[in-house]
């Protein structure tokens, strides 16, 4: 356990940290509380050498990169700065801190790697010649390159060794293994300090399982297989293939030449493109899939995007996915709809069959602030839904699947990783138009189809586009009606508050 003046210097260091965002600072005191307990769970060997790493920097070191030091030795953490790393909401110097975790300097010598791939592979297969360093050094694994001869063969083929760090693994575990009671303790300081209940316990079980297999490589290879058969037909988009040396802890694939997306260096009309293919593969494409499960990938961090040399998007490391059904993608889209027509009812229908409500009045009351903003001009995209989504569990409304829950991070990621490539275009134009077109395609199909079918790219049955047409003709009595509505309320706010002045 830590010992008090350490844990008191810690949450000193921690309160004065811009961890989260100013729209969130009523929760700093109970992730602030959250952080502190969590370290002090941690065995007293592990806590001496973060603590030993840390007073070993140099007085001059700013605590954003103390923060990344410290990070880097707590895989679970390790993987949250990588998520938030691009939270534009986030300070500036410390976003570019915790980018730097999505690809560091190898922390292991060659040879400790060799030895490593030898145990796993029983010796080095024939043929591989490995590179005489690592190429990079994430949350669980380490990529090392080699050259592979096949038998026969007169030509080198070119590929990289993906291999779970032991230590990484060991402690991703014993990290999990401390999150139920890190749940019921930020359930507890949340009563203390009179803020909203939420369901933390049942959220960290849920990312908490999908964390565990980010060391099964052995499922990430199924997922590698999965996405090389989605996006077989898109030119645009790489996905590396496997080579024959896989584990259930390494994983052998082909080496794919490039760099970041969010690069500098890359022109302005390379970044463009970019970002548009970022958009259409990894959101739009598989959104509008007509497939019964649509693949999405869940960490779609700046490192794990390459622009290859020959101009493609290289999408890397598979181990987080997202398998998100058409009935999902359906409801997905009537919350929106709804949003776009003013259809109150018709969002909490949609949101009701995608989740499960904890309270009825917290969550008539984030869509009716969520359609307040659409009236005043936000467009009702999916942007809109996710910050509602967030809003709703926020403030213990609903609760969601971990399919939903992940997309909605993806979806952030996603967008602000786009923003980072090139403003222009946006995530909004590129899945309008992908789905406008999706539209047009299925229009053939139409005319035979069961009214309440939804085996459209879509989503959307006969039946939903006949509500939407009709909400149309009361959309504008909705508009006027909500809005004279807004103003009583602001009126009546005023009377209340001018009757208390003296």
């Amino acid at each position: 356990m830590l010992d008090r003046t350490l844990a008191t210097t810690l949450r000193e260091r921690l309160e004065h940290l811009p961890l989260v965002p100013d729209i969130y600072a009523w929760a700093r005191p109970v992730v602030t509380d959250g952080f502190v307990f969590f370290l002090s769970s941690l065995p007293a060997q592990r806590l001496q050498t973060i603590v030993a790493e840390q007073l070993a920097l140099p007085a001059t070191t700013s605590v954003d990169e103390r923060l990344v030091k410290l990070l880097h030795q707590c895989p679970t953490l390790h993987k949250l700065g990588q998520v938030v790393g691009h939270d534009k909401r986030l300070d500036i110097g410390l976003r570019r801190h915790l980018q730097s975790l999505e690809s560091l300097p190898p922390s292991l010598d060659r040879a400790e790697i060799q030895r490593l791939l030898e145990r796993e592979l029983d010796g080095l297969p024939a043929g591989i010649e490995l590179a005489p360093e690592a190429l990079a050094e994430g949350s669980i694994a380490i990529v090392l390159p080699f050259h592979w001869t096949p038998a026969g063969a007169s030509t080198a083929r070119r590929g990289v060794f993906k291999i779970v760090k032991p230590q990484a693994e060991e402690r991703l575990r014993e990290e999990l293994a401390r999150w139920p009671a890190l749940g019921d303790y930020l359930e507890e300081r949340c009563r203390y300090y009179h803020l909203p209940s939420f369901d933390y316990r049942g959220t960290l079980a849920s990312v908490r399982e999908l964390l565990l297999t980010e060391t099964r490589l052995d499922l990430e290879q199924i997922h590698l297989a999965k996405a090389e058969r989605f996006y077989a037909a898109f030119s645009d988009v790489v996905i590396p293939r496997l080579l024959p040396f896989c584990t259930p802890r390494v994983t052998a694939m082909e080496r794919i030449d490039g760099r970041k997306v969010t690069d500098p260096s890359l022109p302005s009309d390379r970044r463009r493109r970019l970002a548009r293919i970022i958009a259409d593969s990894l959101l739009a494409k598989p959104f509008w899939s007509t497939e019964p499960m649509a693949i999405f990938h869940a960490d779609p961090h700046a490192g794990n995007l390459f622009a290859t040399d020959d101009g493609r998007l290289a999408i890397l490391d598979w181990s987080l996915i997202v398998e998100f059904s058409m009935e999902q993608r359906a409801a997905v889209m009537n919350a929106i709809l709804g949003a776009m027509t003013l259809d109150k009812a018709r969002t909490l229908r949609a949101l009701e069959s995608a989740g499960r409500v904890l309270d009825e009045r917290k969550l008539e009351a984030a869509v009716a602030e969520s359609f307040h903003l659409v009236r005043l001009g936000a467009f009702p995209g999916f942007e809109w839904l996710t910050a509602l989504v967030e809003r709703l569990i926020a403030a213990g409304a609903m609760t969601f699947p971990q399919e939903l829950t992940l997309f909605s991070k993806a979806l952030l990621t996603l967008s602000e990783v786009i923003a980072d490539v090139s403003e222009s275009p946006s995530i909004v134009d590129v899945l309008t138009k992908a789905g406008a077109a999706q539209f047009v395609r299925d229009l053939m199909n139409r005319p035979l189809a069961p009214l309440r079918s939804r085996d459209f790219g879509t989503h959307l049955s006969n039946a939903d586009l006949v509500c939407t047409w009709g909400a149309l003709f009361f959309m504008p009595t909705r508009y006027w009606v909500q809005t004279w509505k807004d103003a009583l309320r602001l009126w009546a706010k005023a009377e209340r508050v001018s009757e208390k002045v003296p």
